[in-house]
């Protein structure tokens, strides 16, 4: 509910009208926010919307369907849907500096079937990271429809310093001469030259697509450098760093714009999810804010205060230590595996996922590492002393599982001090 000019006004989401209609699933996101204010939030690929965020994807505009664009529907009754889209582009655009910017994907994923759908035809040549050195799916794994659909060659890293091999990426590309290169991944902690990719992308008479679905808050907010003066298209996610809804958009140059709408709508998908859309708006304004950009500046110092204290804890750092968000450590110095680690850590309540490190001896079910984000944790408050003592929480539950029970009373006392969704 919301008042406007004295009046109440129903805009959607309503708790307690839910509660009524479906206690069951009222009491089920309860204890999603239990779940979360109970325990640390570490997944890289997550963060904690806003509750404005919340309410825009709790709206009125969840029922309206509104396929195509601003201006060019395909059904009536979409003169809201179309200031919507429109602000959520405009806001986009002053954000990122770009010539134009799709803000209808569903998800990072559609974002980037979108991207080849615009730039390339099945079996083209493509050059991406290699998935067990920090790449994503949509890169060119044999179970998705990258790997299916195109000729992928992978590019990794240098077993000394676990970073990119320039020299490599340049040399498989003259060979192989891609039609797309793809720059970004899903679990590389470093900094990625956008430009030193530009350069072998026109080398070779390719396209450059940068993914950084998982970069792109700390774009937003000035921590790290963008690819958009560099590349051809960019895809993004909305609700890792950015701190928006679960959604993808899509930025990309003048020349390229019309054929990434048409991938998009409709070629990949149908009516766009307005509400998200609403969501999303709302979370490029929020970006548009200078607290913002302190946000964002944190959540770097707070990765890297994490990373090494971690180091500290015999937990090695994969390339030595973190630019971005992401702590990817190594656990095998603690005797323990990828799995064994991240069980350990969620029974004493912290929430972090097992990832593979480059040229990683066990199998991708098991994996030698975990990967921590600092975006959630930074959103409830914490700082570098805060980051200290997670380090010590996991190395603990790691190290020791008789002390599963301390550990989990410590993380108790931490987030009561750094609540998630504060309580009144």
């Amino acid at each position: 509910m919301a008042f406007r000019d004295g009046e109440q006004v129903f805009y959607g989401a309503d708790p307690a009208e839910l509660a009524r209609g479906d206690p069951e699933v009222a009491g089920a996101l309860g204890d999603e926010l239990d779940r979360v204010r109970g325990r640390l939030q570490l997944i890289a690929s997550e963060n904690l919307a806003s509750p404005a965020v919340l309410a825009a994807l709790g709206s009125v505009l969840s029922n309206k369907y509104a396929e195509g664009y601003p201006g060019g529907r395909y059904h009536g009754g979409c003169e809201v849907a179309d200031r919507v889209e429109r602000l959520a582009v405009r806001r986009a655009l002053e954000l990122f500096g770009a010539d134009h910017a799709n803000v209808q994907p569903y998800s990072g994923a559609a974002a980037n079937m979108a991207a080849y759908v615009a730039l390339l035809r099945p079996g083209d040549t493509v050059l991406a990271m290699e998935l067990s050195h920090g790449g994503h799916l949509t890169h060119g794994s044999k179970g998705n429809f990258s790997g299916r659909w195109f000729d992928v060659v992978s590019y990794g890293v240098r077993r000394d310093t676990e970073t990119i091999d320039y020299d490599e990426v340049r040399e498989l590309a003259l060979r192989h001469r891609p039609d797309m290169i793809i720059c970004g991944a899903a679990a590389y902690p470093r900094l990625i030259d956008f430009e030193v990719f530009r350069g072998i992308a026109d080398e070779v008479g390719a396209w450059l697509l940068a993914d950084v679905a998982h970069e792109i808050g700390l774009m937003a907010g000035g921590a790290v450098p963008s690819p958009v003066p560099h590349a051809d298209v960019v895809t993004f996610t909305t609700h890792k760093s950015l701190r928006g809804p679960r959604g993808g958009g899509i930025l990309c140059t003048r020349e390229v714009a019309a054929r990434v709408d048409r991938a998009v709508f409709p070629f990949v998908q149908g009516g766009p999810l307005m509400n998200v859309i609403a969501a999303k708006a709302v979370a490029f304004g929020e970006a548009l804010r200078p607290e913002f950009r302190t946000y964002a500046a944190q959540v770097v110092a707070n990765a890297k205060a994490l990373t090494e204290a971690l180091a500290e804890e015999e937990l090695r750092p994969v390339t030595g230590g973190t630019d971005t968000h992401m702590a990817l450590v190594d656990v095998r110095d603690l005797g323990a595996t990828g799995v064994s680690a991240e069980t350990a850590c969620a029974q004493a309540g912290i929430v972090l996922n097992r990832n593979a490190i480059p040229y990683d001896p066990e199998p991708p079910r098991v994996n030698s590492g975990v990967r921590l984000g600092t975006s959630c944790v930074t959103t409830q408050g914490m700082g570098v002393p805060e980051m200290k003592e997670i380090a010590s929480l996991v190395a603990q539950a790691v190290r020791e599982p008789g002390a599963i029970t301390s550990v989990a009373e410590r993380v108790t006392r931490l987030t009561a001090g750094h609540p998630a969704y504060p309580r009144g």
